[in-house]
């Protein structure tokens, strides 16, 4: 017998390594791989592989690792990124001055001064495209005039402004593309561009293969957003592909400029993306907007209607990859709505048949109630059947209203079950876990038509309407009762059974349910969590009764299932963080980011170090509880002292939810922390990110 030749890592080809290689952080790369031998050490320096480099998420890397991988970067990287690093010094910073080849440099969510910004724009002679962030006690006034001329020479700027300031864009005569973005509830300007050097108005601009232009969102303070619209008045961009304005709360005043601008929009059919104001549109005026268009991006948040798209002349709707909904009924439900801010099933049916090639859909804060009467057509079609001929349907938000079955039949059977327990004829739940059954009934046939025809899903949020978060994102933090108000009493009908049939998602990665109070024992989730084997996302909130955690068992169990998780965010009131909570969230080996918010819950200390200790990768660890301040500090002090060696990107917050200047701790975390798991959010069908980075 002839023996067989074993093949390894060097007889591939260099094109075949060089594609393995791309998978390898850069920092590894120049670190691990380049010694072992003269070949890796001449593909590790391929220009494929170092020109373009991004450090994002890199959380193992100190200030030395830093400063030694730029240094071997210096003649090869053309485009930097280090947006995130939000842990590293001063010194590490400065380094990037000696990649003198580097034309593209993000560095979002680094400390940033005046001084040390001249000196790096100063020592970087090709630049023309910059990010940073404009923090506290910024003086664009103190750049050095070698740094002026440089930024003069900038095609394009991208600032996060956490003070108000215009930031370095007075210094940028050249610049092209501008984004001015403020985190904080200010203001938030993106892509203003600026005509002249005397006054900032938008100019037209072509560039990135036609990227969009005018990119605004989530004003609150509404003087300075009319004030800022006031250039659309007198110019409107000929090439505006993009305008989107986000106001949280109440609604601002009209705006007179907002029809001739949707028809100057609707005139040029190049539009890409587009979000106005509840009380800005009107049917016809954004019927006007959309006439003759093929947009890949729409939000209708909080708009008057959404049949405009399907009524207004769209040119060719199976473009459109990405569309928000959310919120188009966004009146509490108790007041009454026009037919037209429904969720009517005809008209989802005919968007899921013009939209063929949608990929992501949010219907977050609508509602959707399927009666089963003798009112509707025999053959009206279900939301979620409707939704299952989306076929290439990625990532959906849905109202959890829209799965249940009614009203009427969850009531009377809570009504039934109160009173065969009264009468002793109905014995109490045994404690534990119980051996859960998945139901087969109508109730769940919704989703498993939506399982069945989307079977490339990857993200699915299930957030009840009235659901609000103790740390919203961009609705202000309010301190709500035990109970819900304003809760669609269709809601109330989706429980155990219904998150049992999610398994049916097998490509599932991120998965929130929120606002559930139908959930009883939680028994689905844990049969979710071993059907979904990829689940790397998990955001539960408020599920099931607020006054006791009644899920508690069904949770231990789902967590010591999630093998492959890594970002967990957990919200409930009553949820106490004891020894075996942590074992059992000990068992997500690859956990990344947790973050607990428990308003009068507690957690045991030496508990959460272990945990922490046996999660090797957790590098973010965020837990608003109950605890007393003492407490709370003397934890977060534990963790920085004893694994920030070990962890140059560890972010531990331990505080209490209830103390008054929890703002002001939550200003302090990095931004990037914030966005993607503390603060509640959606992130189905958001707004595109016109960066290249």
């Amino acid at each position: 017998m002839p023996r067989r030749r074993t093949v390894g890592m060097s007889n591939l080809s260099d094109e075949i390594l060089l594609c393995i290689l791309r998978h390898v952080p850069v920092c590894d790369l120049l670190t691990n791989v380049a010694p072992v031998c003269q070949r890796l050490q001449t593909l590790c320096r391929d220009k494929s592989l170092l020109a373009h480099v991004c450090l994002t998420e890199e959380y193992t890397m100190d200030d030395q690792t830093v400063r030694h991988t730029l240094r071997q970067l210096s003649n090869h990287v053309q485009s930097l990124s280090l947006s995130g690093v939000y842990w590293l010094n001063s010194s590490a910073v400065d380094s990037v001055g000696r990649c003198k080849a580097v034309t593209r440099l993000d560095l979002s969510g680094c400390r940033m001064t005046a001084s040390r910004l001249s000196r790096l724009v100063a020592s970087l002679p090709l630049l023309r495209s910059l990010a940073f962030d404009v923090q506290p006690g910024f003086d664009a006034g103190k750049l050095a005039g070698e740094a002026v001329d440089r930024l003069s020479r900038l095609a394009e700027l991208r600032q996060t402004l956490l003070t108000p300031s215009y930031g370095v864009v007075p210094c940028c005569a050249q610049l092209r593309d501008s984004f001015l973005h403020n985190p904080l509830p200010e203001i938030s300007v993106r892509h203003l561009q600026r005509l002249d050097s005397s006054s900032f108005v938008p100019q037209d601009v072509d560039i990135h293969q036609q990227k969009p232009i005018s990119y605004m969102r989530r004003f609150v303070n509404q003087t300075l957003l009319l004030l800022y619209l006031a250039v659309f008045s007198v110019h409107v961009p000929e090439r505006l592909r993009v305008f989107l304005v986000s106001v949280p709360g109440p609604n601002p005043a009209r705006w007179p400029t907002a029809p001739s601008l949707a028809q100057s929009l609707g005139l040029r059919g190049d539009l890409e993306a587009l979000q106005f104001p509840r009380s800005w549109l009107d049917s016809s005026s954004l019927k006007q907007a959309l006439e003759g268009t093929s947009p890949k991006h729409l939000s209708f948040s909080r708009c008057p209607v959404f049949r405009s798209l399907l009524e207004g002349g769209v040119r060719d709707a199976s473009r459109l990859l990405s569309l928000n909904l959310s919120g188009i009924n966004h009146a509490p439900y108790s007041e009454g709505r026009g037919a037209e801010d429904q969720l009517l099933p005809a008209n989802m049916s005919r968007l899921a048949s013009c939209c063929v090639n949608l990929r992501h859909l949010n219907l977050m804060n609508t509602h959707y109630h399927h009666e089963h009467a003798a009112a509707l057509p025999p053959a009206t079609p279900h939301l979620c059947a409707s939704l299952a001929k989306l076929r290439h349907l990625r990532s959906l938000t849905l109202p959890a209203c829209a799965l249940s079955d009614g009203m009427q039949s969850h009531l009377c059977a809570a009504q039934n079950s109160s009173s065969l327990l009264l009468r002793g004829l109905k014995k109490l739940p045994r404690v534990g876990v119980q051996n859960y059954k998945v139901a087969v009934g109508d109730s769940t046939l919704g989703i498993s038509h939506l399982a069945a025809g989307c079977l490339s899903m990857e993200a699915l949020e299930l957030i009840g309407p009235g659901f609000v978060s103790a740390l919203p994102r961009l609705e202000p933090c309010t301190r709500a009762s035990v109970e819900p108000r304003g809760m669609c009493a269709w809601a109330r009908g989706v429980g155990d059974a219904h998150l049992a049939a999610l398994g049916g998602f097998r490509r599932l990665r991120r998965l929130t349910l929120a606002g559930l109070p139908g959930v009883l024992r939680g028994t689905g989730l844990a049969h979710l969590v071993t059907r979904c084997k990829d689940l790397q996302m998990l955001s539960l909130a408020n599920i099931g009764t607020l006054k006791i955690m009644n899920y508690n068992a069904s949770l231990l169990e789902a967590l010591r299932n999630c093998s492959q998780l890594r970002e967990l965010r957990l919200e409930q009131p009553y949820l106490n963080a004891n020894s075996s909570f942590f074992d059992a969230l000990s068992c997500c080996s690859r956990l990344q980011r947790f973050c607990l918010i428990s308003r009068n819950g507690s957690f045991e200390g030496a508990a959460a170090e272990s945990f922490v200790e046996r999660c090797g990768r957790l590098v973010m660890c965020h837990m608003f509880t109950g605890g007393t301040l003492v407490a709370c500090r003397n934890l977060q002090k534990t963790l920085l002292d004893r694994f920030s060696s070990e962890r140059p990107g560890l972010s531990a917050v331990i505080y209490p939810i209830q103390q008054e200047d929890l703002p002001s701790v939550i200003r302090d975390i990095p931004l990037t922390l914030l966005d993607g798991i503390t603060l509640f959010q959606s992130h189905v069908a958001q707004p595109p990110h016109l960066s290249p980075w």
